[in-house]
């Protein structure tokens, strides 16, 4: 069998700035357990699988995998494979939008200002941590109780725990431990100095399915529901740009924005790197 395939680097500020996403086109003949083999083969934080859309509604329909597990959502694969699909197919069911079919249901994307933005979904699970569940994360970050200024469960998909710190130093400045013995998923937010290009700096931390902590260069699902506690907790109250990757030497950037009706949009620029065929499967 042989496929398409596409390299997308996707929320970067330039060039090879952001996060890479392999997109395989036309997926249909591949079986769950060979979309999951090609991910790790990949050894990216995602790998994202186009296929045609079952719901009426849907452009196309997407499965995203990481290295361990198959996601219904996550942010930075939606606009690679928004992008990816654009490229190849140039008619839309719907001239204002992009609906994306994937496992947490519809997903709207735009294109304004020479970016993509998809509409943030809403969370699966929210509220505060319980105590046990913070110092787990305090441990994962390497820092003290009195260091953390919030916190909640802002899961969309993935799982994030949200932790707001005081400062984007304080957050350049952490030292996560290096494995950890079960599944965990951090985000950590700090506010930038008033008058520079970027609000708040994010980092993002996962266990993979080998144990070992993993930073990941930039986050979709992550900077939306960060943006959602911010916006719901009012430490924003205005459209703001996020940083991140820049403890990995990226320079992501993410858009975030709230609309009218309260619905938060996420955006970056996205850039085909790579096209080629995928033999041998």
């Amino acid at each position: 069998m042989t496929f398409a395939i596409h390299m997308v680097d996707v929320f970067g500020a330039g060039p090879l700035a952001g996060n890479p996403l392999a997109v395989v086109i036309g997926a249909d003949a591949l079986s769950t357990d060979e979309m999951q083999r090609l991910t790790r083969w990949f050894n990216l934080s995602e790998t994202a699988f186009l296929l045609p859309p079952t719901h009426s509604q849907a452009d196309y329909r997407v499965r995203i995998f990481t290295l361990d597990r198959e996601m219904p959502f996550a942010g930075h694969p939606t606009l690679g494979s928004c992008h990816a699909w654009l490229s190849v197919n140039g008619s839309l069911k719907n001239e204002a939008d992009i609906i994306q079919e994937c496992g947490a249901g519809l997903v709207t994307i735009r294109r304004a200002h020479g970016r993509l933005s998809f509409a943030a979904p809403p969370l699966i699970r929210a509220g505060a941590p319980t105590q046990g569940e913070l110092d787990e994360a305090r441990q994962l970050l390497g820092i003290e109780a009195h260091d953390i200024l919030d916190s909640a469960w802002i899961d969309n998909g993935p799982g994030w725990l949200g932790i707001r710190l005081a400062s984007a130093e304080k957050v350049l400045s952490l030292g996560p431990v290096r494995s950890w013995p079960g599944r965990i998923d951090v985000g950590v937010v700090g506010p930038h100095a008033k008058g520079g290009d970027t609000a708040f700096e994010v980092r993002a931390f996962f266990s993979d399915h080998l144990g070992a902590i993993v930073e990941d260069p930039v986050t979709g699902s992550l900077n939306a529901s960060l943006a959602q506690w911010l916006f719901a907790t009012g430490m924003v109250e205005e459209d703001y740009v996020a940083a991140q990757g820049t403890s990995l030497g990226r320079h992501g950037r993410i858009h975030l924005s709230r609309d009218d009706a309260g619905q938060i949009w996420v955006g970056g620029e996205t850039r085909t790197h790579v096209e080629g065929r995928l033999h041998g499967l």
